[in-house]
């Protein structure tokens, strides 16, 4: 059944126009090499891709949104896009959330959200006084907690942007359900990925560090690209 819908998958996403954008919004502590295989499929299917680096260790969220994001989206009307899509992991979406608080962006279609602790991650409140953890996320990785007031649960997007979300249900962490009590990818809660606002969610057998370079995953997100929903 699983073949047949990716089968059933491969006609439907082939035909992304060179029009489209895709903007990539690494990890927390990552870099845009972390993005390169996704990167490299998107082009193949005719996107044009905004893959950069962003200081994600150096700064608040708050200045990573307002200083890194508009000039990737420059860079996609610089090529003419009709659309502008994201595709982000983990801390990237909630960088952009935070920019979409206060800031439209000029022919927003579609976005994918791989891993987004969107309610925060209890490993971020386990680790929040670690000094080495501190020195590791800076003040991104500080606003990652659960905590009501932390920046995850003060975003909301608007329920007009079309968003797929990917949660990832396998953990390279071997003590994990001592931190999670649930179903999480060894960095976030399966819970913690998903918003009211969503228009899709698929859960993958797959972990935080590696999900954006899957196979099955980047199919996924095609997919939702394309037509605006997950395969399931």
């Amino acid at each position: 059944m699983i073949l047949l819908g990716y089968l059933f998958l491969i006609p439907l996403y082939c035909e992304a126009a060179e029009t489209q954008c895709v903007i990539l919004l690494h990890g927390l502590a990552r870099s845009h090499f972390s993005m390169s295989k996704l990167e490299l499929t998107l082009k193949q299917h005719h996107y044009v891709v905004v893959n950069e680096d962003y200081p994600s260790t150096k700064k608040s969220i708050e200045q990573l949104a307002n200083q890194y994001i508009p000039p990737m989206i420059n860079v996609c009307l610089q090529h003419h896009a009709a659309h502008i899509n994201f595709v982000t992991h983990s801390l990237g979406g909630i960088v952009l959330q935070d920019y979409l608080q206060d800031h439209k962006i000029s022919h927003l279609a579609r976005i994918v959200m791989l891993g987004p602790p969107n309610h925060g991650s209890p490993l971020a409140d386990w680790m929040h006084d670690n000094s080495l953890f501190k020195w590791i996320t800076g003040p991104a990785g500080q606003e990652l907690t659960t905590q009501k007031n932390s920046t995850p649960n003060r975003l909301h997007l608007n329920s007009r942007i079309q968003v797929g979300i990917i949660a990832g249900s396998y953990s390279l962490i071997p003590f994990g359900q001592y931190i999670f009590h649930e179903a999480n990818d060894g960095k976030v809660a399966v819970s913690s990925t998903q918003i009211k606002t969503m228009k899709d969610f698929i859960l993958m057998p797959v972990s935080h560090t590696f999900m954006m370079s899957n196979t099955s995953v980047e199919k996924q997100i095609l997919n939702f690209l394309a037509l605006g929903k997950f395969v399931h």
